[in-house]
């Protein structure tokens, strides 16, 4: 009845995914985007999707891809340390500023290529991923979640964006009256309009992963995937 709702699926392109951009205006961007975590429930997303999961060891390694400037792993660390099981998360990213800015909170940054993670397999307790899948058209899709199950000895959690043109209407009124850069606005309504639908993220899981998800949907259309890859053995980084 409400199909119209949500739009087809759109390729579209962000400027922050262009590697030349300024990075005086990806630092903007960025802070705009830890502000709208903050605000509009990206990061409580997650920190409620791994508060339903069994606890991680203590000193567990928690892997955010695409870390960016490490906002959403710093409310991780935080998050832990006041339950009194701490971990390490490590940040990894293509953006060497981004992972300067990274480094201030987060106990460790990778660079690297989400797409090839310089990872070895089950190498880490936990992996996360917020807010990049949508970035990536099919194919690519399913490699990056290959890649996140790979790499993990424990749960994977994918975080994104459901497509909705109520979003697209919320995000442009919020981010003007924020004042958010432009940029930030352009790239966060492309966003929403690469954002999924709870059967097309499980599908995508599915296809990547070989196994079946767990998607909830969050506050601020945001949706939210969870998963297990247990491993006989690990390795280290």
């Amino acid at each position: 009845m409400f199909d119209w709702l949500t739009p087809r699926r759109r390729r579209g392109v962000e400027y922050l995914d262009d590697p030349a951009i300024d990075p005086a205006v990806r630092a903007r961007a960025m802070a705009d985007l830890a502000r709208s975590n903050r605000y509009f429930g990206g990061t409580r997303a997650v920190i409620r999707a791994i508060a339903r999961l069994p606890m991680p060891p203590r000193g567990a390694r928690v892997l955010d891809v695409g870390t960016g400037s490490g906002d959403i792993a710093e409310a991780l660390q935080r998050s832990a340390h006041r339950a009194g099981q701490p971990i390490t998360v490590i940040g990894l990213d293509m953006s060497p500023s981004l992972l300067l800015a990274a480094r201030q909170s987060v106990g460790a940054v990778v660079g690297g290529d989400a797409l090839r993670l310089p990872i070895r397999d089950a190498s880490v307790d936990m992996v996360v991923c917020s807010q990049l899948l949508h970035h990536f058209e099919a194919a690519d899709a399913e490699r990056l979640v290959a890649e996140l199950h790979r790499v993990s000895r424990g749960w994977i959690i994918v975080a994104d964006l459901r497509r909705s043109v109520l979003a697209v209407a919320g995000f442009w009124i919020a981010a003007t009256a924020l004042r958010f850069h432009r940029i930030t606005r352009a790239d966060g309504v492309t966003s929403v309009l690469r954002g999924f639908t709870s059967a097309e993220l499980s599908w995508i899981v599915r296809r990547g992963a070989g196994t079946a998800a767990t998607v909830r949907r969050a506050a601020f259309w945001r949706l939210v995937a969870t998963w297990p890859h247990e491993h006989r053995s690990g390795s280290n980084l």
